[in-house]
């Protein structure tokens, strides 16, 4: 069953785990679609505000997620974590529509990554536990892909009701707290978390030097690796800038993230299946590739079809990549580790992001979008240095089936 592919063999908690990720997406992306042209429009805020709030928000996520890792680690237990964390973010939603505000918006982003930080981390090691050995990168494909389904249709709604609501970014705002809601509802009540094998080792610390010391050589490589990949890739938010720059409708700027996620969507599961095959460091190496191809057709192809060709590769290089990373994550580290794994991961990975949209933001504003995309075309290509090391570590060996 472990080595067979496709969805066949894959429990019924991690379909659900899926689709919670997919409702509480649709949320999210309504308002996050959105936001920007509400802050710059709405609220008057700069390019470079954007970046700082956008890169603020994730490095809050991902801070919050070495904690919560942890502690689901200290306590053998996920699922609790996980609905606390979806449970804040469904609940910190009707401040967006409420908000009066610059402050406001920024305090609601704020708590809103720390509902992402709680529940992300102990949701991935909850995934690894959940998936037979030898299926990871299929596993973490599928969530992703149902995550990202949710980027697309949270969008997609958001522009229906901007038809509706005549352009009213407040009434989209409240609508967008039905789908967190029942995302809330469907961990309580759909998923079960796995007995605790009989033979696990029990954490006292997880952070304590020794623990972290059973980490290990690969998943710290892995880790740089992935650093240098956020590095070059900034928040999307600036992709919603380009649109608003290149002359799109402001009723039509969230097709951006519609196209960007279904090309995700699309490659996201197939990608995983094709790693549990191997050729993990192949396929980063494509999508870094498509990462740098994104960024010059961003920087250089004029007029809505080069933005729309952009952003659909700017989607293939996250399906071909994030996925792959949280896979290889789960695969390099300790079972009883794997919750502070993926929250030390997302925190260094979180600082690299943010580090990555201030330094957009600022080139944004002081040179305009072609240096943006430019610069991050750069990275992208010195990134590319961390894959031999990377490929020389693996090995080129299968995970265990």
């Amino acid at each position: 069953m472990a080595g067979r592919g496709g969805w066949r063999g894959l429990p019924a908690g991690i379909w659900a785990l899926g689709f919670v990720s997919m409702l509480m997406d649709v949320s999210s992306e309504m308002i996050h679609a959105l936001l920007p042209a509400y802050l710059t429009l709405g609220l008057g805020a700069s390019a470079l505000a954007v970046g700082v709030i956008e890169g603020i928000a994730e490095a809050t996520a991902a801070i919050t997620k070495v904690f919560s890792g942890a502690l689901s680690d200290w306590l053998g237990r996920r699922k609790g974590l996980a609905a606390l964390g979806y449970g804040l973010a469904a609940l910190t939603k009707p401040v967006f529509p409420l908000a009066p505000s610059l402050g406001w918006v920024v305090a609601a982003r704020f708590v809103d990554r720390v509902g992402k930080g709680i529940r992300g981390a102990p949701r991935d090691a909850l995934v690894a536990d959940l998936a037979p050995d030898g299926r990871r990168g299929t596993a973490f494909g599928l969530r992703q892909s149902l995550d990202t389904v949710g980027a697309f249709l949270g969008p997609l709604v958001a522009i229906g009701l901007m038809w509706v609501f005549a352009n009213d970014f407040r009434s989209v705002f409240w609508v967008a707290v039905i789908p967190a809601l029942l995302s809330f509802a469907l961990i309580l009540f759909a998923v079960s978390e796995p007995p605790r094998p009989a033979g696990r080792r029990r954490v006292r610390n997880p952070l304590a030097r020794a623990e972290l010391g059973l980490l290990g050589g690969r998943y710290w490589l892995v880790v740089l690796v992935a650093s240098l990949f956020t590095l070059a890739r900034f928040s999307e938010a600036f992709l919603i800038l380009r649109a608003q720059e290149a002359g799109l409708a402001l009723m039509l700027l969230p097709l951006v993230l519609v196209a960007m996620n279904i090309a995700y969507a699309l490659t996201a599961w197939p990608v995983g299946v094709v790693s549990d095959r191997g050729g993990k460091v192949a396929l980063l190496a494509l999508g870094l590739g498509l990462l740098v191809l994104a960024d010059l057709v961003l920087a250089f192809a004029g007029g809505l079809w080069g933005l729309a060709l952009g952003v659909v590769i700017w989607g293939l290089h996250m399906g071909f990549t994030q996925g792959l990373l949280a896979a290889l994550v789960a695969e390099s580290v300790p079972a009883e580790l794997r919750g502070t794994a993926f929250g030390l991961y997302n925190l260094v990975t979180g600082v690299a992001l943010l580090l990555a949209s201030v330094i957009a933001g600022a080139l944004w504003q002081a040179y305009g979008a072609q240096a943006t995309f430019v610069a991050g075309a750069g990275f992208a290509s010195a990134s590319a240095l961390g894959l031999p090391a990377l490929a020389r570590r693996l090995g080129g060996a299968r995970p265990a089936a």
